[in-house]
């Protein structure tokens, strides 16, 4: 790029003048990456705590598959594929609105401010006009591919514990 400019020139790029400023986009990808994942964690933990539910409601249907000869592998596998089907649907039905809602963003805003009366980004205000939002296809794979991970082994915790479940004990105080 110097060479093109000739000798004299001096090239820099923005940032390298706005060095504080690229310093705390990059922070702000990582903060959102973090608290993305977490939010994802809190949902895989709903799917342990209504799997757990589930088990702890058909404790006494479990102990009789088990009595009639069921095995703890097909129990596992009832259990977690229900936990499993939770995560799946959860996070296609997440990736399809998000989408929608990014890929909608502009409109969405006009809409807001065609009901509230009210410019919701002032350019004098906020140096914006609308609302950025840009759609990257790697994010939105490892996101998905995180939130379905996440789901499957948030089905297995319970599903393993439902293994674990002795008939006799089930079925003594019934």
């Amino acid at each position: 790029m110097r060479e093109a400019a000739g000798r004299s020139a001096i090239v820099s790029d923005w940032r390298d003048r706005l060095a504080a400023f690229w310093g705390a986009l990059k922070v702000e990808r990582v903060a959102m990456s973090i608290i993305l994942g977490m939010v994802v964690l809190i949902a895989a933990l709903n799917i342990i705590s209504s799997i757990v539910m589930l088990v702890k409601n058909k404790t006494r249907d479990i102990a009789i598959l088990r009595t009639i000869g069921a095995s703890r592998m097909s129990m596992l596998r009832v259990f977690f594929i229900a936990g499993a089907t939770i995560g799946v649907a959860g996070a296609i039905t997440g990736l399809v609105l998000g989408l929608l809602f990014c890929l909608n963003i502009g409109a969405i805003q006009h809409f807001l401010e065609w009901v509230f009366q009210t410019e919701l980004f002032n350019a004098d205000v906020y140096m914006l006009d609308a609302v950025p939002a840009e759609v990257d296809a790697l994010d939105v794979f490892w996101v998905a591919l995180w939130s379905l991970f996440a789901s499957c082994a948030a089905a297995l915790l319970p599903s393993w514990i439902t293994t674990r479940l002795d008939p006799v004990e089930a079925l003594r105080y019934e």
